[in-house]
């Protein structure tokens, strides 16, 4: 199940990673446009340029997510909720941006995101500072490989 559930993360990091270049393309397009969407400061114009970069910024939160899960040796119920909540921010907070863009008095959607996107990292890191308290972890950290480090040259 951990393998399948980093799957997920780590296909929607590269989907968001890849529609964020989409939507960067198809904005560039218009962005010229002095009064395009509102104007440059307009809100509406805001909530489009905020879903562009959540599409970049969600999916390296989600490629991080899956190396940390990998990395750790994370299992567990609580790698679960982390992994969805994660996802659930992530599919939330574009359409949230261009939802609002339209309908501004919507704004409080965006706890949808907000709070899925909190729980995921609180969650991340209770596996990652408490993994003997977690289900599934235990003794994970410290069974880590040293790695050493050494200088260019050194011999």
């Amino acid at each position: 199940m951990k393998n399948e559930l980093t799957h997920i993360n780590l296909a929607l990091a590269w989907l968001w990673i890849l529609l964020g270049f989409v939507s960067g393309l198809v904005l560039g397009l218009f962005f010229r446009g002095e009064n395009w969407l509102g104007g440059y400061a307009s809100f509406k114009r805001r909530m489009y340029r905020l879903a562009h970069v959540s599409f970049f910024g969600l999916g390296v939160v989600n490629l991080m997510f899956c190396l940390t899960v990998q990395n750790f040796g994370l299992a567990g119920p609580l790698v679960q909720y982390a992994s969805w909540s994660f996802v659930a921010g992530a599919l939330s907070m574009p359409v949230c941006c261009l939802l609002l863009a339209h309908v501004p008095k919507a704004h409080l959607i965006f706890a949808v995101p907000v709070v899925s996107l909190i729980l995921g990292g609180m969650l991340t890191l209770t596996l990652i500072v408490h993994p003997s308290k977690v289900t599934g972890t235990a003794d994970t950290i410290s069974r880590m490989p040293e790695v050493q480090l050494s200088t260019i040259g050194s011999k």
